[in-house]
């Protein structure tokens, strides 16, 4: 059902960057990071699949050729192409309008701004003109302002714009705040930008509002990151990893799993076979190999012990993706196979305290159904090929066999692109067989609250339910 390929990115659309990051000004106060910045995003967007232009230390000229050429590439990328553009430097407002400074701005009279800088605006007019769906403005600028001695140019910050649809606004601080240039060789901002977008899956939204807690910690509530966004589809800067049709089956995928003894991949193998005969075997070999990379949890002194609070060990990037795989499923299962591997992770209090929260919502809700009365249809004997009578429209009129067959109507990760799951068949991933779908629809007569939780499924909403009334026939065909 998906395209992906373990530990490769496959992208749906093109991907083109123009990165500038100003650092050398000759008339105006010189900066010491934004060119390390630029470099340092530059690096990051070549390594998830972006085609990059970059440019340091810019005049004018080169910068207004640089961003026309970004609109030329855009255009003839076509409609699905995602566009970005992120800038590094001085950047001001001026009666509502953003501008970025080149390094050769020399300003006298305030008059003279918008023939001697580059207006913001003119980017987003390149990337409107290309109608394609997804762009990104990332502005690591307003540092300070250089013109705050002339008369009306006396104003903090940049402005916030409006932007075409389509298109998500990220700013290092908040409208007319002023952003810290950093004091470890990149500005707070990018260095928390460039550790977070090579998370895979992680939606944008998600991504600037980490980037806005750390930024927040790190200045110690001096700046803000502020971010808009009109976009209309999902975006994430690395995709989610996911078990692809070239594993025809279960048991290949595990044998490719365990020869490789990745935790990454057995991770994903465990999210995407949570019912695997192998599953028990996949965890375990899961701790052994978190055991043999990273060591096990330093001991803790008694006097450590007695302390009110407990230091942590340190988050490796293994752990906080694990823990964002399972924030994403919110499912038991995974927040229990994250704790299996860091009893005492940084977020394992997290994790325990929502395993208590979706073991209470469980039983409320099996107390429900057992209090309400029966869904329709549900005195009728549900078999494999027997039209169903409860579901949503997908699934009315159907029997089980059509819809393992079928399409999924939801993606089966939130926030996968269509082009990894749409029109595709089920059966790609899913090697069902009547005993194995037989053995999955138990499992929520032994659970009945996980067959009737309302989360959507990829299916539609009812399947869930019918299959645990058809395992309660018998699994009769």
């Amino acid at each position: 059902m998906l395209a992906l390929v373990w530990g490769e990115i496959v992208l749906a659309e093109p991907r083109i960057a123009l990165v500038i990051g100003n650092s050398a000004y000759g008339s105006v106060t010189a900066l010491d990071n934004p060119s390390n910045d630029a470099r340092l995003i530059s690096r990051r967007l070549n390594e998830l699949g972006f085609e990059v232009t970059e440019l340091t230390d810019s005049d004018q000229v080169a910068m207004k050729r640089a961003i026309a050429q970004f609109g030329r590439d855009l255009r003839a990328a076509g409609s699905e192409a995602a566009g970005l553009f992120y800038y590094a430097g001085h950047g001001v407002q001026s009666f509502g309008s953003n501008y970025l400074l080149p390094v050769d701005i020399s300003l006298s009279d305030p008059a003279d701004l918008d023939l001697l800088a580059v207006e913001a605006r003119s980017v987003l007019h390149q990337m409107a003109s290309a109608k394609n769906k997804t762009n990104i403005v990332i502005l690591d600028a307003c540092r300070n302002n250089p013109f705050e001695d002339l008369a009306d140019m006396d104003d903090n910050g940049l402005a916030e714009m409006k932007a075409p649809t389509g298109t998500f606004l990220a700013y290092a601080t908040d409208p007319g705040g002023v952003a810290l240039d950093g004091e470890a060789g990149n500005s707070p901002f990018t260095l928390s930008l460039a550790e977070h977008i090579t998370v895979p899956g992680l939606p944008i939204e998600q991504l600037f509002k980490k980037v806005r807690v750390d930024v927040l910690n790190t200045t110690r509530g001096q700046q803000t990151p502020w971010d808009t966004s009109s976009l209309t589809r999902d975006f994430s800067f690395a995709p989610q990893q996911t078990p692809i049709q070239d594993f025809e089956t279960e048991t290949s995928a595990w044998q490719t799993v365990s020869e490789a003894r990745d935790a990454v991949q057995i991770m994903l193998f465990l999210r995407a076979y949570p019912d695997s005969e192998f599953a028990p075997a996949a965890r375990d070999l899961l701790q052994v190999v978190m055991a043999e990379s990273f060591g096990s949890a330093p001991s803790v002194s008694p006097e450590s012990q007695s302390a009110e609070v407990a230091q942590k060990p340190k988050i490796t990037d293994e752990e906080r993706l694990m823990f964002d795989l399972a924030a994403d499923d919110d499912t038991l299962h995974a927040y229990q196979t994250y704790l299996q591997a860091y009893p005492q992770g940084a977020f394992s209090d997290q994790a325990t305290e929502r395993v208590a929260a979706l073991e209470q919502a469980a039983k409320t809700i099996t107390r429900k159904a057992e209090a309400q009365p029966a869904a329709p249809g549900s005195d009728e004997v549900v078999t494999l090929n027997s039209r169903l009578t409860f579901g949503n429209t997908h699934v009315q009129g159907k029997t089980i066999s059509d819809l393992i067959k079928g399409s999924p109507q939801f993606p089966p990760i939130e926030g996968l692109p269509e082009a990894l799951w749409k029109d595709q068949q089920c059966s790609n991933c899913h090697q069902w067989t009547p005993d194995t779908l037989c053995t999955q629809a138990n499992t929520y007569v032994d659970h009945p609250a996980a067959g009737n939780i309302a989360k959507e499924h990829p299916y539609g909403g009812g399947l869930k339910l019918n299959l645990r009334r058809w395992a309660m026939g018998g699994c009769q065909s």
